[in-house]
C-alpha cells in the first residue's frame, strides 16, 4: 500500500514539474509576448487585459492559452532588383534595402499572415510604380527624393493596417544598358574637355596680360631688360647643361635699324610702336564715322576726275570739212606721222 501511494505521489510531482515548466515562459528584451486564450487576444473588440506580455519571465496556463513571441528589432531586407522603364524610355534595373520594424504586435500577427513576406512584396510593386514615375535624371542624381517618395508609398499601406512602421527605404543600385553607359560617358568625356579647353584658353588670356603689362614696364628703362637676360641665363646654366643658349637682346637690332633709317624715321617708328592697340582702333573708327557723315559732293558720273594712267581726257570733235577729213587744232596734235595727208589733185 505504501508502494502505491509513493508511486502516485511521484507521478503527481513529475506532473506538476511538467505543467509548471511548460507554463513558464521567458520574453527577451527585444520581444513581446501575445498571448491567445482559446484562439483570441480581444474580447469585445478591445484588447484583452494581460494579451501582450512584456519582456522578463512571464506565466500561462497550460492547454488554456498560448503564447507567441514578436522580435521589435528594426530588420533590414534586400528588395530584389526590378526591371522598369523610367518616364523618359531607358530600361533600368533598380534594387533597393528597407528598414521596418513592428510597432504594434497585435495588428503584425493578427492583421497579416507572414508580415516579412508582405513588406517584401510591397516593395517589390512600390519600386516599379517609382520608376515608371521617375525620369533617369532623378534616379542617378535625385536619390533622396525617390527614397522619400518609396517610404511613403510603402508606409501608407503597412503603418495602418499591419502595424509596421517604414524607418527608411533606400536606393541601393541602378543598372543601365551599356549602350547608355557608353553614350553617358562620352558625353561626360566631351564636357571635361570642353572644361579643360576654357580654363586653357583663360589661363593664356591671363598670362598675356600680364606679359604685355611686364613688357611695358621693362620697356621704359633698358636695363631691365638687360636684368632680365641675365637672369635668364643664370637660369639655363643651373642645370649643368653643356649648351648655354645666348639670346640676342632687341636693343641690338633696334641700333641697327636707327643706323639705317636714320634718327627720324627710328623716332617716328618708336612712337607709333608705343600707341596701344585699343587707342589705334578707336582712331580708325572715328575716321570712318566723320567719313560716312560727309555727304558725296559729286552729282554724276562725268563729275568724277580722270585717273592718271587709267582714264584719258576727252577729245573735242573737230569739224569736217567737204571732203570729210577733220581741220583745226585737234588734228594738229597728234604725231606727224598719224595725220592724214591730203590726196593729190587732179
Amino acid at each position: 500500500m505504501e508502494a502505491v501511494l509513493l508511486i502516485v505521489l511521484l507521478v503527481v510531482v513529475i506532473g506538476g514539474l511538467i505543467t509548471l515548466a511548460s507554463s513558464v515562459r521567458v520574453v527577451q528584451q527585444y520581444e513581446h509576448g501575445i498571448v491567445f486564450r482559446f484562439g483570441q487576444v480581444q474580447r469585445g473588440g478591445d484588447l484583452r487585459p494581460g494579451a501582450v506580455r512584456a519582456p522578463g519571465l512571464t506565466a500561462i496556463v497550460p492547454v488554456v492559452e498560448r503564447m507567441q513571441k514578436v522580435s521589435r528589432q528594426t530588420i533590414t531586407m534586400g528588395v530584389p532588383g526590378q526591371d522598369g522603364i523610367t518616364q523618359d524610355n531607358v530600361s533600368v534595373r533598380v534594387d533597393a534595402v528597407v528598414y521596418f520594424r513592428v510597432i504594434d504586435p497585435v495588428k503584425a500577427i493578427v492583421n497579416v499572415h507572414n508580415y516579412g513576406y508582405a513588406v517584401s512584396q510591397v516593395a517589390q510593386t512600390s519600386l516599379r510604380s517609382v520608376i515608371g514615375q521617375a525620369d533617369m535624371q532623378e534616379l542617378l542624381g535625385e536619390r533622396e527624393k525617390i527614397n522619400m517618395r518609396l517610404r511613403a508609398i510603402i508606409d501608407e499601406i503597412t503603418e495602418g493596417p499591419w502595424g509596421i512602421l517604414i524607418e527608411r527605404v533606400e536606393i541601393k543600385d541602378v543598372s543601365l544598358p551599356e549602350g547608355m553607359k557608353r553614350s553617358m560617358a562620352r558625353q561626360a568625356e566631351a564636357e571635361r574637355e570642353r572644361r579643360a579647353r576654357i580654363i586653357t584658353a583663360d589661363g593664356e588670356f591671363q598670362a598675356s596680360k600680364r606679359l604685355a603689362a611686364a613688357a611695358e614696364i621693362m620697356s621704359q628703362d633698358p636695363a631691365a631688360l638687360q636684368l632680365r637676360l641675365l637672369q635668364t641665363v643664370v637660369e639655363v646654366s643651373a642645370e649643368k647643361n653643356s649648351t648655354l643658349v645666348m639670346p640676342l637682346p632687341v636693343e641690338i637690332l633696334r641700333f641697327f635699324e636707327r643706323a639705317a633709317g636714320g634718327p627720324g624715321r627710328s623716332e617716328e617708328g618708336e612712337s607709333q610702336a608705343k600707341l596701344d592697340l585699343g587707342e589705334r582702333l578707336r582712331k580708325a573708327e572715328e575716321e570712318l564715322a566723320k567719313a560716312a557723315e560727309q555727304p558725296s559732293t559729286l552729282g554724276s558720273a562725268e563729275d568724277v576726275p580722270p585717273v592718271i594712267g587709267l582714264d584719258e581726257p576727252k577729245r573735242e570733235s573737230a569739224p569736217l570739212d567737204q571732203r570729210g577729213i577733220t581741220t583745226g587744232d585737234p588734228a594738229s596734235d597728234r604725231p606727224p606721222n598719224e595725220q592724214h595727208p591730203e590726196p593729190p589733185t587732179t
